[in-house]
């Protein structure tokens, strides 16, 4: 792959922003200073390239940790509302970022993004069972070991429609966590309603194997680590990729 090309596609800038920095001699490979945006690169893990001087890791795809804060929607564009592209550095949106799934514009929380198509396909599709917990907070009556089984053996909701089994967990102070591998328009909410109860805040922290990072701020996001990102993929039995998030 040409250089400019997997520079720009690890999310390090646009095409020609890399292209300028290459021609100012600001990128090297393997220790020598590359001056053709065309340069040849044998892999992603192939060989060291830094641009001015730091290190940079190229990647076959981009996934990206998101902590999602409240009042912007789960899209990359929107004429009206704020999205959660808008959080996310122009770079790493130009690679073809697209949210795995959706959080409501009043949900907060682990958001992912990825420009890898199967990946997103299979973390979204409840035939690979990837488990998501929410903890919400809830108006109305404390939980009963009957509604816990009733979670359990998956609920009709009043449309008709039936739920996979979910198991959901009282806490103490109207607080409880939600684990499921469906994803459906409103689901956790939709699920409390119909055990007569209301959620009032809603907060995504565990997608399968990962957990939110505590150090990021609402609206913040980070690249997953190459840990992470074969965590992932093993969840949905997808081979380790080439290299990089």
């Amino acid at each position: 792959m040409r250089l400019d090309r997997a520079l720009a596609n690890s999310g390090y800038g646009s095409r020609s922003e890399i292209r300028k920095l290459i021609r100012l001699g600001q990128v090297t490979v393997a220790g020598e200073v590359i001056r053709d945006p065309a340069f040849p690169l044998g892999g992603p893990a192939a060989e060291t390239v830094r641009i001015s001087g730091q290190e940079r890791l190229l990647h076959d795809h981009l996934t990206v940790m998101l902590n999602k804060p409240a009042g912007c929607v789960t899209a990359m564009e929107d004429s009206r509302l704020p999205t959660v592209a808008d959080l996310l550095p122009p770079a790493w949106v130009r690679t073809g970022l697209v949210p795995v799934g959706r959080l409501d514009r009043d949900t907060t929380g682990l958001l992912l993004l990825t420009n890898d198509g199967t990946l997103n396909h299979r973390l979204a599709s409840p035939r690979w069972g990837v488990w998501k917990i929410y903890r919400f907070r809830y108006d109305g009556p404390e939980w009963t070991p009957g509604d816990v089984a009733a979670f359990a053996a998956g609920l009709t909701l009043p449309d008709g429609r039936r739920l996979k089994p979910a198991r959901l967990v009282p806490r103490s102070g109207g607080v409880a966590d939600l684990m499921l591998h469906e994803g459906k328009f409103h689901q956790v909410k939709r699920m409390v309603r119909t055990c007569g109860r209301e959620v009032t805040r809603l907060h995504r922290h565990t997608f399968g194997p990962l957990t939110l990072d505590e150090n990021l701020a609402a609206g913040a996001s980070r690249l997953l680590t190459a840990d992470e990102t074969k965590a992932l993929r093993a969840a949905v039995q997808m081979d380790e990729p080439a290299g990089g998030s």
